[in-house]
């Protein structure tokens, strides 16, 4: 344990006490992988949506909209690091038109229901999902976390599907400014919404979107421009 460090009579300052608090909340803080989101819009969130957004800053294991307050969420994440990176991308982002809070949860993991108990669907274990995105270690995703941007990666397309087909699907969710096929890869393509609030909303509805019985469309937020 760190020793306090002493005033001149011998006792522990009190800036040292108060520095070895805050390491000590900071320890604690950082060792819980459960995250508490709120202000969210009750009528268009779903365990699904939440998964997809913070899926990106790592893999959910599960999520729980609270039964009594429908605007706040619990998010679990794989690790506590994955956790932090989440409130750093986050937090006061809007989501669906408002600007949610993303903070450390007191609780360290999310209850399911008991058997026979009514959820509604509220709850939901996505520990087995094939979807996450860094289960492989040292998987490319781990190095292409950024915050969310207006323009979206988008990978795994099939050869068969054009520009106006995937602007068209993007077009229900916001305006399309540009799009662009890498030029080396068509498999890869940049996309670019009016807003960061349109990039956001448009990536939960598309990751995952099926373009093919085999290809299902990936979209990460981008540091790239077009």
């Amino acid at each position: 344990a760190q020793v306090p460090q002493m005033s001149s009579y011998g006792v522990p300052s009190a800036l040292g006490a108060a520095r070895m608090m805050t390491l000590n909340a900071a320890a604690a803080g950082a060792g819980n992988a459960v995250l508490l989101v709120s202000n969210l819009d009750e009528q268009k969130v779903t365990p699904d949506a939440l998964f997809t957004l913070f899926g990106v800053y790592g893999d959910v294991h599960r999520v729980k909209i609270l039964f009594n307050k429908k605007d706040n969420a619990l998010v679990q994440m794989a690790e506590p690091h994955q956790a932090q990176l989440a409130i750093a991308h986050l937090d006061k982002v809007k989501v669906w038109g408002k600007n949610i809070r993303v903070t450390q949860s007191k609780h360290t993991l999310v209850q399911m229901p008991k058997e026979g108990q009514p959820d509604a669907g509220l709850t939901k274990d996505f520990t087995n999902s094939p979807l996450h995105r860094f289960k492989r270690p040292g998987s490319k995703n781990c190095q292409n976390i950024f915050p969310p941007s207006a323009v979206l990666h988008l990978s795994n397309i099939p050869p068969n599907i054009e520009e106006d087909f995937l602007s068209d699907a993007f077009a229900q969710h916001g305006q399309v400014k540009a799009f662009k096929f890498f030029p080396k890869d068509r498999k890869m393509a940049l996309i670019q919404m009016a807003s960061v609030d349109e990039a956001v909303t448009a990536l939960i509805a598309m990751h995952n979107y099926p373009l093919s019985d085999t290809n299902h469309l990936r979209v990460s937020f981008s540091k790239s421009t077009i």
